[in-house]
Parts: C-alpha cells; sequence; structure tokens
C-alpha cells in the first residue's frame, strides 16, 4: 500500500512538471511568433528604405560611398563579385530606431490572452494516446492544425513531411512528402477541403481533399526567395 502511495505521488509530480512545461512551451511558442512578426516587418522597412536611396547621378568622377565604416567607390566591386552600394541613411536609421522602441514598449505592456488555459487546468490534463507519426532520424514537428468538423490533425515536421492522422480511428490517413526542406506551418482551409503548407525549400503549396481522405497537391508557389512560415 506505501508503495502504490508513492507511486501515485511521483506520477502526480511528474504531471505537475509536464503542465507546466507545456505551458511555458505555449508561451514560448507565441513569444516566437510575436519576434518573427516583428522581424518580418523589420526586414519590410529595409526593403522600402533600400528602395528609397536616391541613386547618385551618373557622371565623369564616380561618387565615393561609406561602407562598412570605409571609403568606396560607387562603381567598386566588393569580394563577392557584387557592386558595393551605400548603406542605410542616418534619416532611415532613426526611423528604425524610433519604431524599435515603439515596438518594445507594446511588448512589455501585452498581458497574457484569457484564451490561454491556466496552470491549474493544465495540471488537470492526462495524456490519453501517443502517436509516432513523423521520422525517428530527424525529429520534431514544428507546426500543427486541426480540422474539427472531421477531427483530422495535421502536423508539420523536420522531416520535410506533413501528416494526417485520424484521431477517432488512430491512423495515419496520408503523408505529404512533396517538400524538400522541413515544413515551418501548415493550415486547414476546411470550407473548400484545403491544406496549405509553407517550407524551408520557399515554397507554399495548396493540397485538395480527396474522398477517401487523402490529399493531393493542386498548386505550388515558388515566388518567395527565403524560408515561408505560416500565421
Amino acid at each position: 500500500m506505501l508503495s502504490n502511495f508513492a507511486l501515485e505521488q511521483q506520477l502526480h509530480t511528474a504531471r505537475q512538471e509536464l503542465s507546466h512545461a507545456l505551458y511555458q512551451h505555449d508561451a514560448a511558442c507565441r513569444v516566437i511568433a510575436r519576434l518573427k512578426k516583428e522581424r518580418d516587418e523589420s526586414r519590410t522597412l529595409l526593403a522600402q528604405a533600400e528602395r528609397q536611396i536616391p541613386i547618385s547621378a551618373a557622371g565623369p568622377a564616380p561618387v565615393a560611398a561609406v561602407t562598412n565604416g570605409k571609403r568606396a567607390l560607387e562603381d567598386e566591386v566588393g569580394p563577392d563579385g557584387k557592386k558595393i552600394r551605400p548603406g542605410i541613411n542616418p534619416v532611415i536609421i532613426d526611423e528604425l530606431t524610433e519604431c524599435n522602441s515603439v515596438l518594445s514598449a507594446q511588448r512589455k505592456k501585452r498581458q497574457v490572452p484569457p484564451s490561454l488555459a491556466p496552470i491549474d487546468a493544465l495540471e488537470r490534463y492526462t495524456q490519453i494516446s501517443s502517436h509516432p507519426l513523423h521520422k525517428t532520424n530527424k525529429p520534431g514537428i514544428l507546426s500543427i492544425d486541426i480540422h474539427h468538423s472531421k477531427d483530422i490533425i495535421a502536423t508539420g515536421g523536420i522531416d520535410t513531411n506533413a501528416v494526417l492522422f485520424d484521431r477517432p480511428s488512430g491512423q495515419v490517413l496520408c503523408t505529404l512528402t512533396d517538400h524538400s526542406k522541413k515544413i515551418t506551418g501548415l493550415k486547414f482551409v476546411p470550407r473548400d477541403e484545403l491544406l496549405i503548407t509553407g517550407s524551408a525549400d520557399k515554397t507554399v503549396r495548396v493540397w485538395q481533399g480527396n474522398e477517401d481522405g487523402s490529399y493531393g497537391c493542386r498548386h505550388t508557389m515558388r515566388d518567395h526567395g527565403a524560408e515561408v512560415s505560416l500565421h
């Protein structure tokens, strides 16, 4: 009896630790999503600023520009074979600094959304099943979404695959393998029976659901020049 009591205490402690870890993981994911959004906004501002930098008029004497703290001719070619361009002017730097200050102040004032499950509710959660859906040589799930009306769970992993799992039957409906790098995000569009996946291979793929529960790739968008994430 004492042994059973000790085991129950250990189980209760393990559940509490797991609940706390899940809560921290959820909070970390939300912070990462916000930081990615701010990063994308900063990149957009930089791209706009770069387009606004005036191009010096061509003349008999090349115009000198400051790059990495050194004087360089506008027509000079760098070590990578690309033309050296002028750096960011002070006006743009001031705008970026001001924007950073505003965003930082807003981030500090953010409150925890009331929709998040409280700690005491997480402590009451219990695991009812476990399903290894992705490859073990490249473990890790980076994105998940649920088709609520059909009770289907989609996961995107580091192993470049998206897996559709039917929760009631406990069976994998299909594995989508067309991406060549890790899947950074995926999202169901239940109304049209679509699944959208974004990947580090710089592509977005649109998958159409079939009557047998499988999904086939209908469109591939290759317009991005960097890793794609979905929010």
